[in-house]
């Protein structure tokens, strides 16, 4: 009798018990789903916001946006005083050293306006990475927010990219070309883009907690990111996304459903990838806004048709996967099954070699040198996707030669564009005079900051390793066997680590190869991933949550931190906004100049200098102002200051000869373009006609 009535007691005292279980972990799927959404709308507002990361008003401002989060999140650790260690502290300060090292740069900068965009872009970087890594502590149980915004913002960017093509009357009606460069203008980046989105939704949609209609949207996903891979052109996106996903595989235990979720959606992302391919209109240069237009909204209809049908099939694939459930070892055999093909993949590519007709070592030979080409060419059609002739090898080795002889500290932040033609000659070199970047971090590193940013750099990534090693288990020295067997109760939070960290490590391989570490859009999405990684700490000894430190700390020192972070803070938006200050008024200048208003435009001018000094368009606009105005002299004076301002830009001592040569100068111009010419030995038109080559110039 006792245990009849005790019975229905213990029930219902157990299914309380489970529907308190079940609303806290509600709470905690809605908390991390609005979490994510915000991040996925912070990473697109920067993709789309800093495009190319060249147009400097947006970019401004996201880099103001970035210090700004970064101080919001360092003032709230300081006031809640966390606990210790500060896992991730080595390479946020290491990243802080590298973010003076650019500031510093502009002192002995070839072109040290350049170098101060470029230590601005630094500093927001660094923001970003620190915020993520503070954030970590702060709430180490939102890192499933944290790929989920990744694998949100991925998609959104990668399908923009598409739709662009079937609206260009409306979206781009002045984009000639048929690379897909939408929104960041750069066909790379929204390779790497995709590229970084792949892992991210294979890790969203294999996990069986995971919302059903979530899961199946991550279909459709994959199903954007083939085309968008492959409609870019790019073969570096298209190899760090295969090198990446295959990592994935490899060390995330969630093979079988990921593999389902990747086949199908390859499917469906295939058959969008070959009709484009296939249809001139929308791969080719040049073609006329009629026919693309006619041509994107058959493409339009299409990628409707694909993402409904994939959208379908991620049902059916979620369906089946929370209904269908193989034994442990079945699945240790297939899984291990995968991993052996994908190893299979490179042993298929000898054979191939292996049986071609120059044979294995001719044909080893024959890829080496065309891959190593200093004057290799490609072109801009789908055929480049097979092609092995490239552009780097001329970069690269403008690079060394650039760091080579500034082997200590470089030429400066993104000197490089000014400094390569120092070095270089021959038709190559001068039909692509002024390449801004040397399409690689690491010879770009060498370059603009010689041994001592290579030093700083490979710190940094040591201290980054380090720190990610410790997040994923890694014990001292390290057993990559722990990367396959991640502590007790945290299997599922390891595999998420492992997720961000293929994303970083996709960015980081790409931007050896490629110059995306200058565009925000792509670089803040592999830094919020690395400095999770950086600041979670081991798994086993979590930092603890927001809500166990909620009473704010009254020691002295936190105070200092969050008054230190803040004025700090205000110095560094300073520093942001005074080349936009300065850019600003010299286009009023410009304004005033035209409506002949010279004494506006003058003070304008100098305005403009004032703001920037240590750029020269400034003073250029102010000597063309005086020259209008009939004072010569103050002109000469201008341009004169231009060259003690950037002394070792070839381009400021060319105005000041050329201006020279005008006015019958001729002693103090040929002075002033043998100076240019030695900074410039292989424009050898500037040692011939003075007169043609200044008439040319200005021209």
């Amino acid at each position: 009798m006792s245990s009849v009535v005790t019975a229905p007691r213990r029930t219902a005292s157990g299914s309380g018990a489970a529907a308190a279980f079940v609303r806290i972990r509600d709470r905690e799927v809605s908390a991390d789903l609005l979490a994510g959404l915000a991040l996925a709308a912070v990473l697109i507002a920067v993709a789309f916001a800093a495009s190319g990361g060249v147009d400097l008003a947006p970019n401004t401002w996201v880099q103001v946006a970035l210090v700004v989060i970064a101080d919001a999140v360092v003032v709230t650790l300081a006031i809640l005083s966390p606990a210790r260690p500060l896992w991730g502290a080595a390479g946020v300060l290491l990243f802080a050293g590298l973010a003076a090292l650019t500031y510093a740069s502009i002192s002995w900068s070839v072109q040290p306006a350049a170098s101060w965009l470029e230590a601005n872009r630094t500093l927001s970087y660094l923001g970003a990475f620190a915020a993520a890594s503070g954030l970590a502590r702060l709430w180490p149980g939102r890192w499933r927010a944290v790929i989920g915004g990744v694998a949100a913002a991925a998609t959104v960017v990668s399908l923009y990219a598409l739709i662009v093509k079937v609206f260009p009357s409306t979206l781009d009606s002045g984009d000639p070309l048929g690379r897909l460069r939408a929104p960041f203008d750069y066909w790379n980046a929204v390779g790497l883009t995709a590229a970084m989105g792949i892992p991210a939704c294979l890790w969203a949609g294999a996990r069986r907690e995971q919302a059903p209609v979530l899961r199946a949207l991550t279909v459709p996903a994959i199903a954007i990111f083939i085309p968008a891979l492959l409609l870019s052109y790019s073969r570096g996106a298209l190899i760090v996304a295969v090198i990446g996903t295959a990592l994935w595989f490899a060390f995330v235990p969630l093979r079988l459903r990921a593999a389902a979720i990747l086949a199908t959606g390859a499917a469906g992302g295939a058959l969008i990838s070959a009709w484009a391919l296939s249809t001139r209109s929308i791969t080719s240069d040049g073609i006329a806004l009629s026919s693309r237009t006619s041509a994107g909204h058959s493409f339009g209809l299409i990628l409707l048709v694909a993402l409904a049908a994939t959208l379908a099939a991620g049902f059916a694939v979620a369906y089946a996967t929370d209904r269908v459930s193989l034994p442990a070892e079945r699945r240790r055999q297939v899984g291990t099954a995968l991993v052996v093909l994908v190893a299979l993949i490179p042993v298929g590519g000898v054979v191939a070699l292996a049986g071609s007709s120059r044979g294995l070592t001719g044909q080893v030979s024959h890829i080496w040198h065309t891959l190593t080409n200093q004057n290799g060419v490609v072109g801009d059609q789908p055929g480049r996707l097979v092609e092995l002739s490239n552009s780097r090898p001329h970069y690269w080795s403008e690079a060394l030669k650039v760091g080579e002889h500034h082997v200590v500290a470089g030429v400066g932040a993104l000197g490089f564009s000014t400094a390569q033609g120092q070095y270089t000659s021959g038709v190559w070199n001068a039909q692509h005079a002024h390449v801004e970047h040397a399409h690689g971090y690491l010879l770009q590193t060498f370059a603009d900051f010689g041994l001592i940013g290579v030093a700083l750099n490979l710190g940094l990534l040591v201290a980054w390793l380090v720190a990610a090693g410790r997040a994923l288990g890694l014990p001292r020295p390290a057993r990559l066997s722990a990367l396959w067997a991640p502590p007790a109760g945290y299997a599922s939070e390891h595999a998420g680590l492992l997720t961000l960290f293929v994303v970083a490590l996709i960015f980081g391989l790409h931007s050896l190869i490629d110059w995306t570490w200058f565009i925000p859009g792509t670089a803040v999405f592999a830094l919020v991933g690395a400095g999770w990684l950086a600041g979670r700490g081991p798994l086993e000894q979590p930092v603890g949550r927001l809500s166990e430190r909620r009473a704010p700390s009254r020691s002295p020192g936190a105070a200092a931190i969050a008054g230190a972070a803040i004025l700090f803070t205000v110095i560094a938006i300073w520093g942001i906004v005074q080349p936009l200050r300065s850019s600003d008024a010299y286009n009023s200048a410009l304004t005033h100049l035209t409506r002949g208003n010279t004494a506006a435009a003058l003070t304008d001018a100098r305005r403009a200098q004032s703001s920037d000094p240590v750029s020269v368009d400034p003073l250029w606009l102010e000597s063309a102002i005086y020259s209008s105005a009939g004072d010569q002299a103050a002109a000469r004076r201008a341009l004169i200051r231009a060259t003690s301002v950037q002394p070792s830009n070839p381009e400021t001592w060319t105005r000041l000869g050329c201006y020279d040569i005008k006015r019958g100068q001729n002693a103090a111009a040929g002075a002033e373009l043998g100076r240019a010419s030695s900074l410039l030995p292989g424009v050898t038109a500037i040692r011939g006609d003075s007169t043609a080559y200044c008439a040319a110039v200005n021209a």
